[in-house]
Order: C-alpha cells, then sequence, then structure tokens
C-alpha cells in the first residue's frame, strides 16, 4: 500500500506530466506564434536567398507572423544545414535545403550531421534549370555537336564551375560518363567568376542558371544549347539535354527541411502555408521572372526526391574524384 507522500508524489508527477503534454499540444496548436528563422546555407544574393525571401513573406502575409531569412553560408551549405539540424525541434528555425544535401555525404569525407536522420522534409519548393552553354565562337549549335567535337578533340575542352562538389560541377561530371569525353573542369569561387571566364574565352563550356546566361545569349557572346531538366521549360526556347541524353537529368531543387523529431502538426502545418504561397500569383510571377519551376507537395515527396538525389549523384560524386575535408 502506497503511503500518503509517495501518492501526493505520483499525483504531483503525473499532474505535471499531464500539464507538459497538455501545453506542448497548445504551442503546436497554436503555432506559429513568434518569429519563424529560415536559414539560407548560402551567401546573400544567389538562387537560394531569392526564393528564401520571396516564400517568407508570403508566409508572413499568410500567417501574420514574421519568418526572417538568416544567411549562414560555408561548406557547400553544410554549415547552415548543421546549424538547423542540432536546433530546437519547435518548428521556428526553417532549412531551405538545396540538392547539395544529396551531393556532400559523398563528396565531403566526414559530415557534422546526416541530411537523412537528422532532417526532416516538409516540402518540395521548386526546381531551377541549369542550362548547358558553350562559347559561340565554337562551331557548335547543339547537344549532339557538343558531343562530337569533344569526341574529336578529347581533352581539348575545359568547363567552369562554380567549386567542386557544386551542382553545376557535377551536371558536367555526369554528361562526361554519360557520352565518355574528356573535358577538363577549372572550379572557380562561384558562378559568377566561371560565367566570366567563359566570356573572357578561358573556358569554353558550363552549366548556369538561365537568368545569367540569357543577355550574354541574346548579343552572340555565348550559345544556350539544352536544359538541364527532364522535359522542356516553358519561356526557354531550349531543347531539354534528355532529348539527345536519355535520362540526363540534373535540375536544382528546393525545399523546407527542420530538424528531425520536429512534431508532425508543426511539419504539416508549415507544410500547408507553403503549399499555399507556391498558388499564389505574385510569387509565381516572381518565381518564374527567375526560371524556376514551382514543385509543391508532401513531406513524403521531398524525402522522396532527397533519397533519389542521394542515390543518383553518388556514383557521379565518385568517378569525378572530387573530395573535400
Amino acid at each position: 500500500m502506497k503511503s500518503p507522500i509517495r501518492r501526493r508524489l505520483l499525483q504531483s508527477f503525473l499532474g505535471t506530466a499531464c500539464m507538459g503534454v497538455a501545453l506542448g499540444a497548445q504551442a503546436q496548436q497554436d503555432y506559429p506564434s513568434r518569429t519563424v528563422r529560415l536559414v539560407s546555407p548560402y551567401a546573400p544574393g544567389g538562387s537560394t536567398g531569392v526564393v528564401a525571401r520571396i516564400l517568407a513573406k508570403k508566409f508572413q502575409d499568410q500567417t501574420g507572423v514574421s519568418m526572417v531569412v538568416e544567411n549562414r553560408p560555408g561548406a557547400a551549405s553544410n554549415i547552415g544545414s548543421d546549424h538547423v539540424a542540432k536546433s530546437a525541434p519547435d518548428g521556428y528555425t526553417l532549412l531551405m535545403g538545396t540538392s547539395s544535401l544529396a551531393i556532400n555525404p559523398t563528396l565531403y569525407r566526414r559530415m557534422s550531421f546526416d541530411p537523412i536522420k537528422d532532417l526532416t522534409p516538409v516540402v518540395p519548393l521548386i526546381t531551377a534549370p541549369n542550362v548547358l552553354a558553350v562559347d559561340a565562337s565554337l562551331p557548335i549549335r547543339s547537344v549532339k555537336e557538343l558531343i562530337d567535337y569533344a569526341r574529336v578533340n578529347p581533352g581539348k575542352l575545359n568547363y567552369g564551375s562554380s567549386g567542386n562538389g557544386a551542382t553545376n560541377h557535377m551536371a558536367m561530371e555526369m554528361l562526361k560518363t554519360m557520352t565518355g569525353t574528356q573535358i577538363t573542369h577549372i572550379p572557380f569561387k562561384g558562378g559568377g567568376e566561371a560565367l566570366t571566364a567563359l566570356l573572357g574565352g578561358q573556358i569554353q563550356l558550363m552549366f548556369n542558371p538561365a537568368v545569367s546566361l540569357q543577355q550574354h545569349h541574346n548579343t552572340g557572346r555565348v550559345r544556350m544549347l539544352a536544359v538541364t531538366t527532364e522535359k522542356r521549360v516553358e519561356g526557354l526556347s531550349l531543347p531539354a539535354l534528355a532529348e539527345t541524353l536519355p535520362g540526363f537529368e540534373s535540375s536544382v531543387w528546393f525545399g523546407i527541411f527542420v530538424p528531425a523529431n520536429t512534431p508532425a502538426p508543426i511539419v504539416q502545418k508549415i507544410n500547408v502555408e507553403m503549399n499555399k504561397a507556391l498558388k499564389d500569383k505574385e510569387v509565381l510571377d516572381l518565381l518564374a521572372a527567375n526560371g524556376m519551376v514551382p514543385l509543391g507537395g508532401s513531406s513524403e515527396q521531398m524525402r522522396s526526391m532527397l533519397h533519389n538525389d542521394t542515390v543518383r549523384w553518388g556514383p557521379v560524386v565518385k568517378a569525378s574524384g572530387a573530395t573535400l575535408d
């Protein structure tokens, strides 16, 4: 028979536990009730920041709660991603994740977090095609002509990227693997530097977003050949690279992630708000102006995209020989 003291202690413990559960449930029901931070793991000014700010503003318009974009660049997005993975799982620290989450586990010898185990996917947001572009002085006007030229001139073409392990680096390595061509990689500190090298004739080709290439294509300084999406992109008069190389697909995707163990109702709330934002005309117009295609969907769809890309990019990264500490 329990003593009165033990009985009171047990009742107190159970009461406290029930209150904690009730408060936790109430916090989830009231979410969001304070400022939400959306971490962009890259420096300001890039496409990740563009997407983050467009959607942060719409989230604030829809919920009445501020969402601030916080840049935490470094280590090919690992610094910002690690910060979110180790934050409180309460829905107030989100990650603007990109395709780098699928590439980095193979690229880096050591990772301070596991993108699949330590982050919960919330929603796929958009996909942004890269465009294959060549120096306009080359006698190349199609993907087939590029492949033929590279095979006849092994090792004579140089391509640029925004750095080892970047998506435009891996895209060209995929193309080389699928075509058996020898094209030399020249890494730069960013896509802007690589584009300057293309315009200056130091490199002969590269993958880069259409928004940065279009003006130079229009003036005849570079020639855009194809988009890296599986199908053609509305607004770009270009074939898909997959029309020449079936199975080639190397788009950059963006999605929202939160720390593992974030309560499911909060994950669902963020998912609903972001899907709603992606149907807004103002948002759609802004994304289209930046050459981006809206996705939307479920947490499981984002999880599947991350898993599939991790499997797909692993062999490409290994074949490239690129490694980082």
